[in-house]
Order: C-alpha cells, then structure tokens, then sequence
C-alpha cells in the first residue's frame, strides 16, 4: 500500500519511508507500507526497497521460503 492508505488506515501522520520495510497492524491483519507504483516510475532507484518489502511479504505469506 502506498503512503495515503497507509496514513489513512494506519491513522499517523509517519512518512512512508519510515513505515515501509516492516509489518503494522489494522484491526488484526499485518499491513505492509510501500511506495506506490506511481512513486517508482518517478524514482526508479526506490524499487530496490519495494523489491525487498516484497520479499518479507512472500516470506510471511510462505515460512520457509529462502531470500
């Protein structure tokens, strides 16, 4: 999710690139903040992090899933 819903759902005014890169709770589902795709096709150099923030949602979604 990008920076508007995660302000919103999670109610704080946090900057996405502090919330992104872990796990949040809204009403007892794990949410994980990240850059909006339209952010990435302005700062390129940003899918690196949303690459990774991927990769720990693959590894919630599959425990035991290698990096």
């Amino acid at each position: 999710m990008g920076s508007f819903a995660a302000k919103t759902l999670l109610q704080t005014e946090t900057p996405i690139t502090a919330l992104r890169g872990r796990f949040h709770m809204y009403e007892g589902i794990k949410l994980m903040p990240t850059y909006h795709p339209a952010y990435l096709l302005r700062n390129p150099p940003a899918k690196k992090q949303v690459w990774e923030d991927v990769q720990l949602i693959m590894k919630e979604i599959e425990p035991g899933r290698p990096s």
